[in-house]
């Protein structure tokens, strides 16, 4: 009779901020079966270079962290290192951070009230090529592709004064009030990038400041005004 070959466990990498979360996600990885923790990392610059270095098969993922965040890692780490996974392990299951992650790349969403059971199961998912989320994402997923399509906007055709279609995009966001920084997160870019694209745009529109572009955002349709 010929015995299964011994099923090799997930390598992980824990990246979290907090010390104590991040301790303490590692003592519960090392308990649970089919899982070893290679790796652990402070923040999303930490965690690029742990999955360059150790290439782990899967990366256990914070959001809100400094230097560099979970998403922007995710996208990095997709892009370079496309032999490992993301799941992402965070308090946040908003859209605003949902999103963002998964078109970063992550194949998994769980947040911290997860069991070890939970955890387990998403790590196996996401390596044998299924989504690795928790019932409560799965529902609200299915919740937003239910949502009504949102009404069609009075954008141009064509953008105005030579504008690129990113160019756009950044002038709509500015107008929205995000900052550079938030710009920079929701085009997956680096600010530098950003503050490229406002010199272009000023340059073409002789635009002077965000003010001016948040009016002409408005006079050439490219935003509509709120509704009262």
């Amino acid at each position: 009779m010929t015995e299964e070959p011994v099923k090799k466990p997930a390598r992980v990498v824990v990246a979290d901020d907090q010390t104590v979360v991040r301790e303490g996600i590692v003592m519960l990885l090392g308990l649970l079966p089919g899982i070893e923790v290679v790796g652990a990392a402070g923040d999303g610059e930490e965690a690029v270079r742990l999955v360059a270095e150790l290439a782990p098969d899967v990366v256990l993922m914070d959001l809100r962290m400094p230097r560099c965040d979970g998403a922007e890692a995710t996208r990095r780490i997709r892009a370079e290192y496309p032999g490992t996974q993301v799941v992402v392990l965070t308090t946040f299951a908003d859209d605003a951070s949902l999103f963002p992650a998964l078109r970063a790349g992550a194949r998994g969403y769980l947040t911290k009230d997860a069991g070890g059971d939970e955890i387990v199961r998403a790590v196996e998912n996401v390596l044998s090529g299924d989504a690795g989320l928790s019932p409560s994402i799965q529902r609200r997923l299915l919740e937003r592709l239910s949502e009504p399509e949102p009404l069609p906007s009075s954008v141009p055709a064509a953008p105005p004064d030579g504008l690129t279609a990113r160019e756009v995009e950044v002038l709509v966001l500015i107008a929205e009030g995000l900052s550079n920084q938030e710009i920079a997160r929701e085009l997956h870019v680096s600010t530098a990038t950003v503050k490229t694209h406002i010199n272009n745009l000023f340059a073409k529109t002789g635009l002077k400041d965000r003010a001016q572009a948040v009016r002409y955002a408005y006079g050439k349709g490219l935003v509509r005004p709120p509704v009262s």
